[in-house]
């Protein structure tokens, strides 16, 4: 009986004590920092575009109903806007002012490249001109992808 009461006596002050899980000394160095309060702020969000009208921005351009519009049809009726609107022989330096009057980001380097870039609910949307040198048309399209169902 006296063993049994010291056995339980022993696994007690065991279970009390943390048994034999190591105190923060014996681990040894930790790799992650403890200054607190230190840690770089997360990075700002991109200077994202804003989102164009519906209907006509002030630059001239026609967005239209895009919110409520059915993708396939909307990026086809504005690849051919945006065609008839630069088909007079414009160059780019004028097509990058036309377009940057109507909200669109351009860089230009190799090619001209013009987006505007949103998010809304959980959709990405993409609009987007690209003029290349020595082709006769920009490359114009827009692009709609939600992350789960809608």
């Amino acid at each position: 009986m006296r063993f049994l009461i010291l056995t339980l006596a022993a696994g007690l002050m065991a279970c009390a004590t943390g048994g034999a899980e190591p105190g923060a000394d014996e681990i040894g160095a930790t790799p992650f920092n403890v200054e607190r309060g230190t840690a770089l702020p997360p990075p700002a969000p991109a200077g994202g575009s804003s989102a164009p009208p519906e209907g006509r921005a002030s630059g001239g351009i026609d967005f239209g109903q895009w919110r409520s519009a059915d993708p396939v049809a909307y990026a086809a009726s504005f690849q051919a806007q945006i065609r008839q609107r630069f088909n007079d022989g414009r160059d780019a330096a004028r097509i990058r002012a036309d377009l940057e009057a109507n909200g669109f980001a351009c860089e230009d380097s190799q090619r001209l490249d013009c987006r505007i870039e949103i998010m809304e609910r959980q959709c990405a949307i993409d609009w987007y001109v690209v003029v290349e040198r020595g082709r006769p048309e920009p490359v114009v399209g827009f692009d709609k992808m939600c992350l789960g169902a809608n």
